[in-house]
């Protein structure tokens, strides 16, 4: 599933604003706009984006030759023949793969902490970001450049509560971060399988991307993983080695919502979990084929 993430805040300025006025309003409140060529531009070391995608920046390319650059980038002047970009590295790159010598450009003055903090907030700003990338520019934001999770809440526009959010996807197992981040699951998935029980996250991530699950049917299951049950299951106590083994044997044959309950006497059962009709005809089919 391919999932689409909507900006987070409301513009560079924003999050600059201080009673001090220490921090530029508009980024592009630059000294003046100059034409300059692109070999005398550089990117950002510290630029936080490192991929980018080789087909849009073709297509922004092809745009270019057609309209040219419509949105100047910012720089930051070095010397008389050098200047680093502090936003539009994108913009630059698809200027010289169209062909470009030079590019509109504000040149403005920003001291290194400056700059850095800027080009952090450019990234977040982007709307082409994933959950998991807004996640880690916010950190990276408040780690390198000293904000408060309240600080950075109230600059962005949004509330604590959905800046939590994000940072608690870095809380969350590599495997979901990576689903986060290929798209297979969204942001809503992501926080539903984070209010799930620590033992129950990957088996619900995985009927999240086998399953194509609703957020709404993900956040049931987690509320299901938190609830007291009357028996334990596999995930919540300590079974031999043969049990899991079983386990994961049904779960090939069956589904992922597969379970041992044993009783005081030593005895139990096998629970399997189906969602439909259609599941139990698969079931059949992979069993008369196995007996055959």
């Amino acid at each position: 599933m391919n999932m689409k993430n909507k900006g987070l805040g409301r513009g560079l300025g924003a999050i600059f604003e201080t009673e001090g006025g220490n921090f530029p309003v508009d980024i592009n409140s630059a000294n003046h706009l100059e034409e300059l060529e692109l070999r005398h531009i550089i990117p950002n070391p510290k630029q936080p984006r490192t991929i980018f995608d080789e087909d849009a920046l073709e297509e922004l390319a092809d745009s270019i030759k057609t309209l040219g650059v419509i949105q100047p980038i910012t720089v930051r002047k070095e010397t008389d023949e050098q200047y680093i970009i502090i936003s539009g590295e994108r913009r630059w790159r698809a200027a010289g793969l169209a062909g470009l010598s030079s590019i509109p450009a504000y040149v403005r003055e920003a001291d290194d902490q400056t700059l850095h903090e800027m080009s952090l907030v450019e990234n977040i700003q982007r709307q082409d970001l994933n959950a998991m990338e807004i996640a880690i520019s916010l950190q990276r934001l408040m780690d390198e450049c000293g904000v408060t999770q309240d600080t950075l809440a109230s600059r962005v526009g949004k509330k604590r509560s959905t800046v939590a959010n994000y940072l608690r996807l870095l809380t969350l197992p590599p495997e979901v971060q990576l689903a986060v981040k290929e798209g297979q699951i969204s942001m809503g998935h992501a926080k539903a399988i984070a209010s799930a029980s620590e033992h129950a996250r990957m088996g619900l991530l995985k009927k999240c991307i086998r399953k194509g699950l609703s957020v709404r049917q993900a956040e049931e299951l987690a509320k299901k993983s938190n609830a007291p049950q009357a028996s334990p299951t596999i995930e919540d106590t300590e079974f031999p080695d043969s049990y899991t083994r079983l386990v994961e044997h049904c779960a090939r044959l069956f589904s992922e919502d597969i379970a041992i309950r044993k009783d005081k006497n030593g005895g139990g059962k096998i629970v399997i979990g189906f969602s439909s009709d259609e599941e139990i005809e698969r079931c059949l089919s992979k069993l008369e084929q196995l007996s055959k």
